[in-house]
């Protein structure tokens, strides 16, 4: 049995915006699977059904064998959910206090939670400050205070939203450690992110969607060397250097960048050599080579829907 399954699943919100069409997915009992995808791309909208929170459109969708519309019941005493934020955590009331409230809705006994909860606390870095206020913690402690929420019930399938964002290098390098270690425990994982090395440190394999459509499932290794094909070069030079590097074959684009510079994105690695040729030939003593992020990424593999970059 997988612990994860979706059948041409689909959501339409009101207004007639389709976050999810026809979106299979499959996820094997303890493996930790990344979601990745631009803004929009449909991450949350499709962790928000597995954990029963929202109704899908049309298609169906199980945990652990489990209909999500029809056993709901039995699909969020198998689950724990890290949304991030402020949601599900009260001010007012300490960490050790947030916990107990809520080993209690998972109707966890009282002797069980006198074990966990300091245990869970000490597991996350929080240990120290268990009875401080919610209200005194930094994002990235609420953060680590959502992780052990959503493992206080001992969920089997965790799905973990945006989970390090507003930590500090070291608490990320931390959960990443943890993360590892649920695995090891066999417990199944879906991690939606937009941070590459964090797919690659801890996903066994990861699913790409966008508009609502799961693109490709792969692993972190294969997905490594499609951003690797879009390296950038950024070189300090005038509008006629930026022509000259136009005209090579495989230069996708050469735009502006501040404060006095340009940026040029390649179609392939194996051109950032002879741009950079050209360069040096020019007389350009300031350049710098670098990856792009995932969603630059994103706009070369499903094109440019207005994002950033």
């Amino acid at each position: 049995m997988t612990a994860v399954e979706t059948r041409t699943l689909g959501r339409v919100y009101a207004g007639g915006v389709r976050a999810l069409e026809g979106l299979s997915l499959s996820i094997e009992r303890g493996e930790v699977r990344g979601l990745l995808g631009p803004n929009g791309a449909g991450k949350t909208t499709l962790v928000r059904i597995l954990s029963t929170i929202l109704l899908p459109s049309e298609g169906q969708a199980f945990v652990l064998g489990h209909d999500v519309v029809r056993e709901t019941a039995a699909v969020r005493a198998a689950i724990g959910i890290v949304f991030g934020g402020d949601k599900g955590l009260y001010p007012k009331l300490t960490a050790r206090q947030t916990l107990d409230y809520w080993a209690a809705l998972y109707r966890v006994s009282v002797e069980e939670a006198r074990r966990k909860v300091p245990a869970l606390l000490d597991r996350v870095g929080l240990a120290t400050r268990a009875d401080d206020r919610v209200e005194t913690y930094s994002r990235g402690m609420k953060q680590r205070l959502h992780l052990a929420r959503g493992l206080v019930g001992n969920a089997q399938v965790l799905f973990l939203d945006e989970p390090t964002i507003g930590m500090d290098p070291i608490a990320a390098r931390d959960f990443r450690a943890l993360i590892g270690e649920l695995r090891g425990e066999g417990r199944t994982i879906l991690l939606t992110t937009h941070d590459m090395a964090e797919a690659e440190a801890v996903c066994d394999r990861v699913a790409l969607i966008d508009h609502g459509r799961l693109l490709a499932v792969e692993t972190p290794e294969s997905l490594s060397r499609l951003v690797s094909q879009h390296e950038r070069i950024d070189f300090e030079g005038d509008e006629r250097i930026a022509e000259a590097v136009k005209g090579l074959p495989g230069v996708v684009s050469v735009k502006p960048v501040l404060p006095a510079g340009f940026r040029v994105e390649v179609a392939d690695s194996a051109i950032v050599r002879s741009v950079l040729a050209l360069l040096v030939e020019q007389g350009v003593t300031s350049v710098n080579t670098s990856r792009p992020s995932l969603e630059e990424v994103y706009v070369h593999v499903v094109g440019d829907r207005g994002l950033k970059v």
